[in-house]
């Protein structure tokens, strides 16, 4: 099947080894193997080629990947729409692990007893979007900057805030300090009014908690979002808020096809986050 093989060839180009196209796929390297030998012979291209313990893309597949992958995306998306989801149906969630760990993990707990079919993922805010758009989640709640997506609906949450992290008492913002990947897109955004504030990344972290440890530990201070403070429970003690952050926010939305808002099961568990996230957001730190 065409649909099959490209959907393949993308999970491979990210993947790079065969093996783990095939556990992304819940298919066998084999299976992943043939599946683009099928695709070059309807292409009537090569596509892949061996590089060591990885594959490497073709130019051809370099080209087709570019001039389809958003495309198949949304044809993904239309056609998980046209799904029935009953109440025996998964319900797929996916979501930024900090305000899982921060905010929502209450709300979530209770609403599983309500309704067991829920599932959960966690994922950086350029994943969920993909998947939410490809139909494989149903709802994607993002941290950091949302760009508008002409195919997904968006609901604004909070913004939320960003503290200094310290192991030192500090009086004033530091000049450097440890940033989650600035090279994310969801946290570009924040180079600017950093280099107004004329305050220098000096390390950037894949996480939020690996900058928290850092920083607790006297090796820098950390820009870290409130939902981390509250997820590893960090002492008052330890955290600084300054006037001059106040700019400096993290948006949160939930996003989802706007055809999944109609489904009754989407849009009670979407007005349920909706409701907890701010109130859980502005209670005071422990």
């Amino acid at each position: 099947m065409l649909l099959e093989g490209i959907e393949t060839l993308l999970v491979l180009s990210k993947a790079k080894t065969m093996s783990r196209a095939g556990s992304l796929l819940y298919i066998s390297q084999s299976a992943v193997s043939k599946r683009i030998a099928n695709l070059e012979k309807k292409m009537g291209k090569k596509l892949i080629v061996p590089a060591g313990r990885n594959i490497q893309l073709t130019q051809d597949a370099i080209n087709l990947i570019e001039s389809i992958s958003p495309t198949f995306k949304e044809l993904q998306g239309l056609i998980n729409e046209q799904q029935a989801l009953p109440d025996s149906t998964p319900l797929r969630l996916d979501c930024s692990e900090t305000l899982v760990a921060g905010y929502l993990h209450s709300i979530l707990g209770n609403y599983i007893e309500l309704d067991p079919h829920i599932t959960l993922t966690t994922n950086h805010t350029p994943r969920i979007i993909e998947h939410v758009q490809s139909g494989k989640a149903h709802i994607g709640i993002c941290a950091g900057y949302l760009p508008k997506h002409p195919s997904l609906l968006q609901f604004h949450l909070i913004d939320e805030p960003f503290y200094v992290v310290s192991k030192q008492q500090i009086r004033h913002m530091p000049d450097t300090i440890i940033t989650n990947d600035l090279s994310n897109p969801a946290n570009t955004y924040q180079i600017e009014i950093l280099s107004k504030l004329n305050v220098e990344p000096v390390m950037q972290m894949d996480s939020y908690t690996a900058s928290t440890q850092l920083a607790i530990s006297g090796i820098a201070p950390a820009l870290i979002p409130l939902s981390v403070i509250k997820a590893m429970k960090i002492e008052p003690e330890y955290c600084f808020h300054f006037e001059q952050l106040t700019p400096l926010y993290r948006p949160i939305h939930i996003c989802m096809r706007p055809s999944s808002y109609r489904n009754p099961r989407i849009k009670s568990l979407t007005e349920a986050i909706a409701d907890v996230a701010p109130k859980v957001a502005s209670a005071p730190l422990a």
